[in-house]
């Protein structure tokens, strides 16, 4: 498939790495000379200088041979017009990245045919979803879901003195009785291990568990974890995206405290006269004194979700300190993610990632239903459509010698979803929830290709 992607931000970064690690034909367009140079000393793509939305620009990087086309400059107008510029090319997908409210909410773009556009994807409107799902499982540090929220992945943090820190997957299970779940991975120091039923648990361990909604309670019973409705919320920068976060909590009727802190004093003014339940701060988010009195010590979880970096993690370690007991962290730069852990910092949330997950599923030749991309490492989780081949049909998923570094989570039939185990098995048209490591997602994707034998 061959991809072009305009916007060479640290979306586009991810996305080249990504696609040209799998194989994928990628073009790079962006107005940075000396940031091209580096990229494509670095990956296997090829570069052209100058604007996304000149036509001459686009007929020299080959857009009438191109498959994908992928707009995510920091300019919601160039991205819309590269689009439209696009249009009178046989391009299969067109994706733009559109981050204004405004845009997202106009008229205009209710019909996406004008610009030539097949997805819009929002980061921001993406970031602010998963927040609200991480606010509702407060155990959490990561979470995903699939048939239709029936399935969900969670991943949890092993801690030193966790019961279960020796123990075997083999022993875990023999504690679980009727309780349901798939241990989809293990991340530890950096590292995706698919885990079998020798593999042992060890404190600081990442652990991911597929389990049906229903059960959630269980599932946390039975590994000691505990997730509850925060009762107070600190929200730092009244930016996008934490205006977002206290709107759809609003909405929700949540029914929590909830506390926004802006430093600009129009912000404020906006962030008041648009939300009705919630309390807007005109404080710099590192005056620690002043959120002290209005009683950040005592808050359940702190979300910040400025624009920089810094701020963000340091008003959320500061937070911690005087004690907050939880705090969910976007970080854009994806050189702090390895650090932020021994740091303190609970849950960190990308925004290119987020960005990655929305377009990856137009990339897979499989049939996708849902695709999740995990933070710091390199698994995927796919929501996939059996095919019509005599290969699946009603074979137990002990015989399917599924590709190495994958495992099956859950199997959705008919609209229902299960845990599944080794004798359980699948025929086409199912639903299957998979969870495998980079290495093996070319192998996945042959593998559920519709091909008799």
């Amino acid at each position: 498939m061959r991809i072009m992607i305009v916007g060479a931000g640290q979306v586009g970064q991810y996305l080249c790495e990504k696609f040209s690690f799998e194989g994928q034909e990628v073009v790079l367009i962006d107005r940075n000379e000396e940031k091209l140079k580096s990229l494509e000393r670095e990956l296997n793509i090829q570069t052209f200088c100058g604007s996304g939305a000149s036509a001459k620009v686009l007929a020299e990087a080959g857009i009438a041979k191109t498959d994908l086309f992928i707009a995510v400059t920091d300019s919601d107008e160039v991205n819309l017009v590269a689009c439209f510029m696009s249009r009178k090319y046989k391009v299969k997908t067109r994706i733009a990245r559109v981050r204004s409210e405004d845009l997202l909410l106009s008229d205009s773009l209710v019909d996406k045919e004008i610009f030539g556009i097949d997805l819009i994807i929002s980061p921001n409107w993406a970031m602010a979803d998963e927040i609200v799902k991480l606010i509702q499982v407060s155990e959490a540090f990561d979470t995903a879901e699939f048939a239709e929220g029936q399935v969900y992945l969670l991943g949890y943090i092993v801690g030193e003195d966790h019961p279960f820190v020796g123990k075997t997957l083999y022993e875990i299970g023999s504690l679980a009785g009727d309780v349901k779940y798939v241990m989809a991975a293990i991340i530890r120091n950096g590292k995706t291990i698919i885990p079998r039923g020798e593999d042992r648990i060890e404190a600081g361990d990442k652990i991911y568990l597929v389990i049906l909604r229903d059960d959630m309670a269980k599932v946390e019973e039975l590994f000691g974890f505990t997730s509850k409705m925060p009762e107070m919320v600190f929200i730092v920068g009244g930016g996008d995206i934490g205006y977002l976060v206290a709107r759809k909590i609003e909405d929700m009727d949540l029914h929590m405290e909830l506390k926004i802190v802006e430093a600009d004093k129009a912000r404020c003014e906006f962030l008041s006269e648009n939300l009705s339940d919630s309390m807007v701060l005109n404080v710099d988010a590192l005056d620690i004194n002043s959120l002290l009195e209005e009683g950040i010590d005592t808050a359940d979880l702190i979300i910040s979700v400025t624009e920089s970096d810094t701020t963000n993690i340091l008003s959320s370690l500061m937070a911690k300190y005087h004690g907050t007991k939880r705090c969910i962290v976007k970080v854009g730069r994806h050189q702090f993610l390895p650090m932020l852990d021994k740091l303190g910092i609970d849950v960190t949330l990308s925004p290119r990632q987020v960005a990655a997950d929305m377009i990856i599923r137009y990339v897979r030749r499989a049939n996708i239903v849902a695709v999740a991309t995990l933070l710091d490492s390199d698994a995927e989780v796919i929501e996939l459509t059996v095919p019509d081949s005599k290969k699946f049909k009603d074979v137990p998923l002990k015989d399917l010698q599924i590709p190495k570094g994958a495992i099956i989570g859950a199997i959705v039939r008919e609209g229902k979803a299960y845990i599944p185990s080794g004798d359980s098995v699948i025929r086409p048209g199912d639903n299957l929830v998979i969870f495998f490591t980079q290495d093996a997602a070319k192998k996945i994707e042959n593998f559920f290709q519709a091909k008799e034998s």
